[in-house]
């Protein structure tokens, strides 16, 4: 046998596990959710000099349907919300579950420290009225793996 094939017969052979190897999940897809954009803007840096790249404002009505989840995501800037309807289980990144009523305000840090997930454990929907203020060019949202407690969380 040649060294070529051997060489190639090697690098197949390294190459098969990672051909069948199960992907590995890294973020939590959310389910039963809807957002509606009511309003956004973008503020730009030289406008406000105490944070050096701009903000994204946006303001969403987020619905969430019995049983749906927003999936775990942390943001990149900050957020303030009220619940509307319904009641919100929001654990964080520690798996604690802490729970939102109607009419209860709700503050989300930035930073992917504050990976969380947003559930709707009831029978009615829960509705937020959300005020994103996010770095000009971030995303609303970033996708998390779900943490190692999350097997635990409720």
């Amino acid at each position: 046998m040649s060294a070529r094939r051997r060489l190639l017969m090697v690098l197949a052979a390294l190459a098969a596990p990672l051909l069948i190897a199960p992907a590995v999940a890294h973020a939590t897809p959310p389910s039963g959710i809807s957002a509606v954009t009511l309003a956004e803007t973008e503020i730009p840096a030289d406008l406000l000099p105490f944070v050096p790249k701009g903000v994204h404002v946006v303001v969403r009505e987020i619905t969430i349907a019995p049983g749906g989840t927003t999936g775990w995501h942390y943001h990149d800037g900050m957020l303030v919300g009220i619940v509307r309807q319904g009641t919100l289980t929001h654990p964080g990144s520690d798996c604690t579950p802490v729970t939102y009523p109607t009419g209860a305000i709700i503050r989300e840090p930035a930073g992917e420290a504050n990976t969380h997930i947003g559930r709707n454990l009831g029978t009615t929907p829960v509705i937020l009225d959300v005020l994103y203020l996010i770095p000009l060019k971030a995303p609303l949202f970033e996708d998390a793996p779900a943490p190692p407690c999350a097997g635990t969380a409720r």
